[in-house]
């Protein structure tokens, strides 16, 4: 932030001494002061010239000299000249003062602000001083003696607006944004044509997340002063929290076109382009910034960013680095290093970077909320959800820290269901509450058979495991007569998938860049009828949309095994495998609904064939997993260990291991267990068809528990490879049972744990029964309803007709059951 300075003083303004008794240097004095109100400097200089000869003892004389030469940029020569009228007078406060200006256009802030205190020293009441004082504090980073010095300056001059102004700056500084707004507000009352003040005040508006006010002050900043450059910049600022992001970039030009040297400005029209995915752009504004200042770390870290996102992963690791030669203290540079770790599969290095962020700025989320996402990614879920509580700690409506929450919840097999409930409720208390005055009455047509809007809102329309269980289903619906399909796409990467999936729409919407009320208004002004979240509480979701309630009726479905938490949501899909309506209807504000299947599976058109069973040859029994890490625990650990010493010869394949090596975690978990090294097969994640391969290694497959794995579950029964699962008590541990449910292989559905063992050792005795079954499995596969997706769209159609007439009834949502096929 920039602050405006008053000229500086002169001896004709501020020095109450007796009048020189040289008359002749008085009056060049006077004609000097003339001449530089005039602007026409150098005659100045030459008047001040003249009287430092004609009474070189004059401390005044060295004061007009010294003004001249800081106004004409020559910053030595004004120092100076202040230092010499104080060696003639150590007690001119006005010298004191103009030094300190020197020293701070010098860049010697410090010497700026030891000069500041001297003129106070010899002049208490010296108004000018206090506020140059604070504006230094605030330059060095000293925010809270900033501010003293601000009120101090108030106390001698209440109705100076731009003492009331620099206090506003550095309450925003210190994100005391409300009382920010309050000296701002006072700094207007004095002086309604302070441009600054209506800027500040637009900033600390958007630091409160009040957008829409924010940019009506910095446009009222940018009516009073259309060349102000730094209001351009931060009305671009709120613009791209607003997600205007092409309105942000035509404003940073704006800053730019006015100031062409603003660092500032290049490096945020860089980021503003990169949230376009303008990422090449991107890359050339922040070097831009850094050719303006070399020496400018936070478009350094920027640069970093961007080479990250533009998959430079190596380069990013370099530039943050480099950074964090300059600035070790930089907790940014650390979270963004830590995720050029990530990417590399280095978790552990990563883990470190986001742990040093975190204790840089305790009181910031991003570290700890990145500390909370690795240790959750890494299996350390009871940690992850700690970190997750430390940022809501800081940032109580951040719902993607909540939500992140609630995902490590669901794995926590300690958790009671009610109290797993408990906790989604608190997530439509915090954040569904405070919005749910401002629902809007739907005035959609009531006609109930009539072609229906409906809306899917997804991050997960891509390359994802969401698009495979839902390109199926969509092939169906989009030919339907009855409905028409809009999708809002709320991701910045669109791949093959992408593009095949929006063929099937009728319209496609990339949503990624808009704000949660933006995007509820335009589901609105769309007119949809019934809107479908595939997310849940997983990354990428717009709950924070559903939660203004823009469509009438409102589905959960497929990305989250649970309930939202919102009233708003008023239907979730499942089947009577994956939900029993008894068990589990008191776990979900949402009303059960049970399709045909869930969801369907449609194998990979390239998948290996299924080969014999490998205890034939082998001799020893093989068990398998490929769920991901963090579904594992020291619980899953020890009732697969269990297993394993029921069967002294039997061995374990671990797929979806980290790039880069084992996990030490998990080994300990197993060594803790008494079961070796040895015995264990461990593979990095991979392509899918080497995925699917090595379940030709694999007898039969172990589920986690208490989040139980559903596309690997599948996938191995399609290569020929029953899971033995343990049914849940909540929807997390269900995906196993339901999939087994649907083949009719209740027998690998386990009750408990010690079912599970019992289960276990029977399955692997009868090697010649498993060897069959393992033939047949594909073809049950094929011929169960799963693997039937026409079945499944066509249930589902029913069921969002059947929830729109009661909508057209004025009839609350109620459990839907359209389980048959015709």
């Amino acid at each position: 932030m920039s602050f405006f300075r008053k000229p500086p003083p002169r001896a004709a303004d501020l020095d109450a001494q007796p009048v020189t008794r040289d008359a002749e240097a008085s009056r060049l004095i006077l004609d000097g002061n003339a001449l530089e109100d005039a602007g026409d400097f150098a005659a100045a200089s030459g008047c001040y010239d003249a009287a430092v000869a004609l009474a070189p003892d004059n401390a005044r004389t060295h004061l007009n000299r010294g003004n001249v030469l800081l106004a004409t940029g020559d910053l030595a020569g004004a120092h100076a000249a202040y230092t010499s009228a104080l060696a003639r007078d150590p007690g001119y406060s006005a010298a004191h003062f103009n030094l300190g200006n020197a020293c701070l256009r010098a860049g010697s802030t410090a010497a700026a602000a030891d000069a500041y205190r001297n003129a106070l020293a010899w002049n208490p009441q010296f108004v000018a001083a206090e506020v140059a004082l604070g504006n230094a504090q605030a330059q060095m980073g000293e925010f809270l003696q900033a501010v003293e010095s601000f009120r101090r300056a108030l106390v001698l001059a209440p109705h100076d607006a731009h003492a009331h102004c620099h206090l506003g700056h550095a309450q925003r500084s210190l994100h005391q944004f409300e009382n920010a707004i309050a000296s701002y507000r006072h700094a207007i009352e004095i002086d309604l044509s302070c441009a600054e003040a209506f800027d500040g005040l637009g900033c600390a508006l958007r630091g409160l997340g009040r957008l829409d006010e924010a940019l009506e002050n910095h446009r009222r900043a940018l009516a009073l002063a259309p060349r102000f450059a730094e209001a351009h910049h931060n009305c671009a600022q709120t613009q791209l929290d607003a997600g205007l992001v092409e309105d942000a970039i035509a404003s940073y030009r704006v800053a730019l076109e006015i100031n062409p040297r603003s660092g500032q400005a290049c490096d945020g029209l860089a980021m503003a382009l990169r949230r376009l995915g303008r990422l090449e752009d991107a890359k050339v504004f922040c070097l831009h910034a850094l050719a303006i200042d070399p020496e400018d770390a936070q478009a350094r870290m920027h640069l970093g960013i961007v080479q990250l996102e533009l998959g430079q992963v190596t380069e990013a690791i370099e530039t943050q680095q480099l950074v964090l030669r300059s600035r070790p203290d930089f907790a940014e540079a650390h979270s963004n290093l830590g995720n050029a770790f990530r990417q590399l599969g280095q978790g552990e290095r990563a883990l470190v970077s986001f742990i040093r962020a975190a204790e840089l700025k305790p009181d910031a989320v991003e570290g700890h909320f990145n500390v909370a996402t690795e240790l959750q990614e890494s299996g350390r879920l009871a940690d992850a959800a700690q970190s997750f509580r430390r940022v809501l700690s800081i940032r109580p409506t951040l719902a993607e820290a909540h939500t992140g929450l609630l995902f490590c919840l669901s794995h926590d097999g300690s958790i009671a269901p009610a109290t797993l409930y408990a906790e989604h409720l608190e997530f439509g208390q915090r954040h569904q509450e405070p919005l749910r005055a401002r629902w809007p009455l739907h005035r959609n047509g009531h006609e109930h058979d009539r072609v229906l809007r409906i809306g899917i809102v997804s991050a997960d329309l891509r390359n994802h495991p969401v698009a495979f269980f839902f390109e199926p289903l969509l092939n169906h619906l989009a030919t339907s007569a009855g409905l028409t399909l809009h999708a809002y796409y709320n991701h910045r990467v669109e791949d093959a998938t992408t593009e095949r999936m929006r063929q099937r729409f009728s319209q496609w919407r990339s949503v990624a860049l808009l704000s949660d009320e933006k995007l509820a208004q335009t589901i609105r002004d769309d007119d949809i009828d019934i809107l479908i979240d595939l997310s849940g509480h997983t990354a990428g979701n717009r709950l924070l949309t559903f939660a203004r309630k823009p469509a009438p009726v409102q589905v959960s479905w497929m990305g989250y095994p649970g309930t939202t938490g919102l009233t708003a949501m008023d239907y979730y899909l499942a089947d009577r495998y994956f939900l029993p309506m008894a068990e589990f209807n008191d776990q979900f504000t949402e009303k059960l609904v049970h399709l045909p299947a869930s969801a369907p599976f449609s194998p990979a058109t390239d998948s290996p064939t299924v080969n014999p069973l490998p205890a034939l040859r082998n001799g020893y029994v093989t068990f398998g997993s490929f769920n991901r890490l963090s579904k594992l625990s020291p619980r899953v650990i020890a009732l697969w260990s269990q297993v394993l010493r029921n069967i002294p010869d039997a061995r374990m394949l671990l797929g979806a291991m980290p790039q880069g090596g084992t996990s030490d975690v998990l080994m300990r978990w197993f060594a803790q267990e008494g079961i070796g090294r040895e015995r264990l097969e461990l593979h990095a994640r991979c392509d899918a068809r080497t995925y699917l391969a090595l379940h030709h290694r694999v007898d039969m497959c172990l589920d986690t528990f208490p989040y139980s794995g559903g596309t690997t579950t599948a996938n191995g029964l399609w290569m020929g490879v029953p899971t033995l699962t343990l049914a849940g008590h909540t929807p997390a541990g269900r995906h196993g049972a339901t999939i087994l449910g649907h083949l009719g292989l209740e027998s690998f559905v386990a009750k408990d744990a010690e079912d599970f063992q019992a289960k276990g050792l029977e399955s692997t005795r009868d090697r010649e029964g498993l060897a069959r079954m393992r033939m047949g499995l594909r073809e049950r596969f094929k011929q169960s309803t799963p693997a039937q997706p026409k079945i499944i769209a066509d249930g589902l159609e029913r069921a969002l007709r059947i929830m729109w007439q009661r909508w057209c009834a004025d009839e609350a949502p109620a459990p839907i059951d359209v389980t048959t096929s015709s």
